[in-house]
């Protein structure tokens, strides 16, 4: 285990120099601080938007047709999916350009975001509309309560529920919540997309499945393996609680490369905080964190905890562990704690624990 000492995350930096052309940049945007949001922006659209053109060109021999493909998968996959995603996460929240631009808000879900398997507004009424303001709890369709978190066999089922009925299930739910908008939204997106998808199956097939259909069964599988992950560790006695039902991961590369993510516990507790004051909201509320038990971890993201996770290493997972307080003597002590977070949690408990 570790003691917490300092913080490398990212933070704005008012003194930071910014050139001619970002600071013509910056009279579009609702908040100076998010000029990076636009230079990421840019760079998807004269990299990515030609590839897709060049996929769809009728007759392309097939080596180039592969080239390219190859080319346009490493970028979207490796290269562009986390900072993208998490671009989309903070823009959700918080608009990105000002009301007098207000039509280029569309442009990140609507144009690019299908490019990585991001159906339109989808993920905006599934994460605004259910996810946060049921924080989890059983009436979170995408909850992590109910499954064992530290089993690949649960994790299947959840993943194999999502990819099966996780569109439905959000219908159902905003139906039942009346938030008929934000169904309407969905639908319109989820209908946009699988009409476009047909479209364009009779002008390119491949490139119809290449660029709109497997960005979307990778995406979707990701995203699980993250919401898995951010709330992996709960506590049972009280599972609403933000402090509790989600983790922190600080001093990680991954926190550079995508805006802040990392800071999930923070997130819940002020959904609309910048994604560049999270490392000082953390070090403010230290005290709190160290007296709810928080799971923090140092140098580590999401994607190593579900490795770990699935492969049961407490050690690993142990290792990285931020003690705030001094509580725990041995990394021993660490992974008992750790294994009570991952437990399924039973719906009577669940019931019990709310009245």
């Amino acid at each position: 285990m570790k003691s917490f000492v300092t913080l490398t995350d990212p933070v704005y930096d008012p003194a930071a120099p910014v050139s001619r052309f970002g600071r013509w940049l910056q009279q579009f945007l609702q908040d100076k601080r998010d000029l990076p949001f636009l230079y990421l922006i840019l760079e998807i659209t004269f990299t990515l938007l030609p590839l897709v053109a060049v996929l769809f060109v009728p007759g392309l021999a097939r080596g180039w047709w592969w080239a390219a493909f190859g080319v346009y998968l490493g970028l979207t996959t490796f290269y562009f999916k986390g900072p993208f995603g998490l671009m989309l996460h903070c823009t959700s929240h918080r608009i990105l350009f000002k009301k007098q631009y207000a039509r280029l808000n569309h442009y990140i879900p609507w144009v690019i975001g299908p490019l990585f398997g991001q159906t339109p507004e989808t993920y905006f009424t599934h994460h605004l509309g259910m996810h946060h303001p049921e924080n989890n709890l059983p009436d979170d369709e995408s909850s992590t309560m109910f499954y064992q978190r530290d089993s690949a066999a649960s994790f299947g089922r959840y993943l194999a529920d999502f990819f099966l009925l996780g569109i439905p299930k959000l219908v159902r739910y905003f139906g039942r919540t009346r938030k008929l908008k934000l169904r309407g939204r969905l639908l319109r997106g989820e209908v946009a997309y699988l009409v476009t998808c047909l479209g364009l199956a009779f002008v390119n097939l491949p490139a119809m499945l290449g660029v709109l259909v497997l960005p979307v069964l990778v995406t979707r599988a990701v995203m699980m393996l993250g919401n898995w992950s951010q709330h992996a560790f709960i506590d049972s006695a009280d599972p609403g609680n933000c402090y509790t039902n989600s983790v922190t991961c600080i001093n990680t590369k991954y926190n550079r490369k995508c805006w802040n993510d990392g800071y999930h516990i923070s997130h819940h507790l002020k959904p609309a905080l910048h994604w560049t004051d999270h490392p000082h909201h953390f070090q403010q509320n230290l005290a709190q964190y160290a007296q709810q038990q928080s799971v923090v971890f140092d140098g580590i993201h999401f994607l190593h905890i579900f490795a770990f996770l699935m492969l049961r290493r407490y050690d690993l997972l142990a290792r990285h562990f931020v003690d705030l307080n001094q509580r725990y003597a041995a990394d021993a002590d660490v992974i008992v704690f750790l294994k009570s977070r991952t437990r399924r949690i039973a719906r009577p408990a669940v019931l019990q624990a709310a009245a």
